[in-house]
């Protein structure tokens, strides 16, 4: 077969199968009429005619507590031993003074117990029957208490746009205008 005749040909398959694509692909960016897109809009402004503060309320509870005398409690407080040591010296020395030869050794003895019994009842008597010593007792008490705070969480905005009235939520206080995107598709 002849090399001329194999070009042309060869030419003529690129040629279709490069038509081809374009076909197709003419025909997947052609949009068909009932669908938006939102990439056609275009943004506009609109007068706001009223903008509402939308507000909730919000209970955030908190622990109040005080302490509060609820009775008396009896004290118990250690026993003290410096009233018997010390009675017990003080009734030594005196009973030393008193006798003579082995009578001082016993009137030393029975003096230094006598003093530490005597000293032990004055420095102790709390703990005599009949004087108990009691203290206050308190508690500690507690309670919720409610708290309510009125919270903005948002506006309810309406505004106007080509003689007719919408609404929205914002978060915000949008001011005297808004922008709107506007989009124009045919009506049929």
């Amino acid at each position: 077969m002849n090399t001329r005749m194999k070009k042309p040909l060869a030419m003529r398959i690129t040629l279709a199968v490069l038509l081809a694509g374009l076909a197709a692909s003419g025909a997947a960016l052609a949009k068909p009429a009932h669908k938006r897109d939102y990439r056609d809009s275009f943004p506009d402004r609109a007068w706001v005619v009223a903008s509402t503060p939308i507000y909730e309320d919000v209970n955030q509870p908190r622990q109040e507590c005080w302490t509060e005398q609820v009775g008396y409690q009896p004290v118990a407080s250690g026993r003290s031993y410096a009233g018997a040591v010390l009675g017990g010296i003080v009734g030594g020395i005196v009973g030393n003074q008193v006798g003579k030869g082995t009578g001082k050794y016993v009137a030393t003895a029975v003096g230094a117990a006598t003093g530490a019994i005597v000293g032990d009842n004055i420095d102790n008597d709390r703990h005599v029957a009949g004087r108990a010593h009691a203290e206050p007792r308190y508690e500690q008490r507690c309670r919720s208490v409610d708290q309510w705070e009125r919270r903005l969480v948002g506006y309810n905005v309406t505004y106007r746009y080509q003689g007719r009235d919408y609404t929205a939520v914002m978060p915000y206080d949008p001011g005297r205008s808004v922008r709107v995107n506007v989009q124009v598709s045919l009506a049929e």
